[in-house]
């Protein structure tokens, strides 16, 4: 089977990368945008920053900003409504994962409407267009939504969130701009920083990985591992560091896929809100010790390039106890608390048959089970 890699058609990296957007959106001949953002970036004029520079050459534009932090079939639902009222031509999505994947999702339905019924976008749907061109501009260094066909939305009726697939959503156009993140509080940078580290952990260990995959997630691995405490303190290096190693995080796992630790927290996320970056920080290096014995040598390499000295004269056992613990250690620097109170013994069995049905989870290392997941659930109680 050959090995498919899918990324933008052009992304624009580094600080003062958004002056671009103007020439993207002059380039493709789009006429009108349709600015999807989540209410507190356009309340602290973050969404502003891009608003200011369309006005200055000129380019219309409408603003949907009713998006929750975990995005709704109802606010896509509302998406699809407001664009088509809006007239516009390309989606610009400005924030974190949850704006990002609304527009995805309003895309796709714009340009597939057999598939308004936005359930059953679940999976991999066999949707037949592109969907209507998106511009990403993210404001977290997290979710790497900004490169990767896939997209999440919460089902609130069902108390589940349901991962869509579909090379269909790729943003053509990725602006990774540091300044963009600058505003953001430490606990966000935490939370979507390990976000992203699970990225690169999970990736690089998924069944589907290979060589190249390999190669972005190790590298993400290691500047990650290097930048995100200071990140978390706001220092622009730290900042900018982030947002290119979420970045090639995305540009690997969005390829082979990601395993259990996502599914939990998709699951978590969706019965108590959880953020998902923290829900992702709490299971990772549980879901770590879980897989290890699945996962050949490449634990020596995720303990080499987050800094643990003498790898090469660790037993196997040593230098998996020291990966699993380098990135605990991280988590718990930034601030990740390791327990989730809201969790109950009752939820269990709903919480691991929702996990174990999750589009994550057959990328797993090592096969799982409802009752390995209820086992693992129960360890951050």
């Amino acid at each position: 089977m050959a090995n498919r890699i899918m990324l933008n058609q052009t992304s624009y990296h580094g600080a003062g990368a958004i002056a671009e957007i103007a020439n993207v959106v002059k380039a493709n001949n789009f006429k009108k945008a349709f600015v999807c953002c989540g209410p507190n970036l356009r309340k602290r004029g973050t969404a502003a920053k891009i608003t200011d520079l369309l006005d200055a050459e000129g380019i219309p534009y409408e603003i949907f900003s009713d998006i929750k932090a975990n995005p709704t079939i109802e606010n896509v639902q509302a998406g699809v409504e407001a664009f088509k009222a809006a007239a516009a031509d390309c989606i610009i999505a400005i924030g974190g994962g949850s704006p990002m994947d609304t527009a995805k999702a309003i895309g796709i339905i714009i340009t597939n409407p057999e598939y308004a019924d936005v359930r059953s976008l679940e999976g991999v749907a066999p949707t037949k267009n592109a969907c209507v061109p998106i511009i990403a501009i993210p404001t977290t260094a997290g979710t790497a939504a900004e490169v990767t066909i896939n997209y999440v939305i919460t089902d609130v009726e069902k108390k589940r969130k349901f991962v869509c697939v579909d090379p269909h959503d790729m943003p053509i156009v990725a602006i990774v701009d540091p300044d963009m993140m600058d505003s953001m509080p430490a606990a966000l940078t935490a939370a979507t920083g390990m976000d992203a580290l699970t990225h690169a952990i999970e990736g690089y260990t998924t069944r589907a990985a290979w060589e190249m995959t390999d190669m972005f997630h190790i590298k993400a691995i290691e500047i990650i591992g290097r930048s995100l405490r200071a990140a978390v303190e706001n220092d622009p290096k730290g900042r900018e560091d982030m947002a290119l190693g979420q970045y090639i995080a995305g540009m690997g796992f969005s390829n082979v896929g990601l395993g259990i630790a996502h599914s939990m927290a998709h699951t978590l996320g969706a019965v108590y809100d959880t953020a998902h970056g923290v829900a992702c920080a709490m299971m990772l290096p549980i879901v770590m010790e879980y897989n290890q014995e699945y996962t050949g040598e490449k634990y020596k390499e995720i303990a080499r390039v987050m800094g643990v000295k003498g790898v090469d004269e660790m037993s196997v056992e040593e230098y998996r106890k020291a990966a699993i613990d380098a990135v605990r250690q991280l988590s718990v620097d930034v601030g990740i608390p390791t327990k989730l109170e809201a969790l109950k013994e009752e939820d269990l069995p709903f919480l691991a048959e929702s996990a174990f049905a999750d589009a994550c989870a057959p990328g797993n290392p090592r096969e799982t089970s409802v009752e390995d997941l209820t086992a693992l659930f129960r360890k951050i109680m």
